[in-house]
């Protein structure tokens, strides 16, 4: 059983990464999140878990927003599905998963650890700070962000993270070792005034988000 739930985590972690990668055309996203979710409660129903009722799009049925019959022929259409599953993975049991370990060899297992020791730059009032891995051949972002909010004063808003800003990229695969090159992109959002200019504290506007700057290495 570890074995089955370690190359369904497998599968689950490549197929996310395509996912995030935003590169798929309509028709195969759809295939693919359908993909997902069936894998989901194939992987509930060997761990005697909860089945999850979903319409044909993998989206999860509302049950105040769908009749009983309806609930029904939907839970037997699933328990039929993963039944089947179950089947063909017994029938195969005993043969060499060769698919599995060319998943684990080529799985995004691979992450960029990066620590934010100080960040300086003159502003004078709040900032948010979003970091995030850029392609510079695609102009696209490849990773999350990682949002870390400043203070005016010069250090972190959360104290207590004071030399402890740390964050993990993960889900980088052989694909993201092979680009060109990568970016460590910092988007700088200033928080406070429309104009930094206004001197009349009466006239102050407060907790506006206005882009600042950005840099990258």
């Amino acid at each position: 059983q570890f074995q089955q739930v370690q190359s369904m985590m497998y599968d689950l972690m490549e197929w996310r990464s395509q996912l995030l990668s935003g590169t798929l055309p309509k028709d195969e996203l759809k295939e693919l999140k359908q993909k997902v979710t069936s894998k989901i409660d194939y992987g509930n129903k060997i761990l005697e878990l909860d089945l999850i009722v979903r319409d044909e799009d993998g989206n999860i049925l509302d049950p105040d927003k769908t009749s009983v019959i309806s609930l029904f022929h939907a839970h037997e259409e699933a328990t039929n599905k993963i039944t089947e599953r179950i089947k063909e993975e017994m029938q195969s049991k005993d043969q060499p998963d060769y698919a599995s370990y060319s998943r684990m060899s080529s799985s995004p297992t691979h992450s960029l650890y990066v620590f934010v020791r100080n960040f300086v730059c003159r502003i004078g009032e709040d900032a948010e700070l979003f970091m995030s891995l850029y392609d510079p051949q695609k102009l696209t972002i490849i990773s999350e962000n990682y949002l870390v909010r400043w203070g005016s004063k010069g250090f972190p808003k959360e104290i207590d993270m004071l030399n402890n800003l740390k964050v993990v990229f993960t889900d980088l695969g052989n694909k993201d070792l092979s680009r060109d090159k990568i970016y460590l992109v910092c988007q700088i959002v200033r928080v406070g005034r429309m104009d930094l200019k206004d001197s009349n504290s009466k006239k102050y506007t407060q907790g506006l988000r206005r882009p600042f700057g950005v840099a990258g290495n």
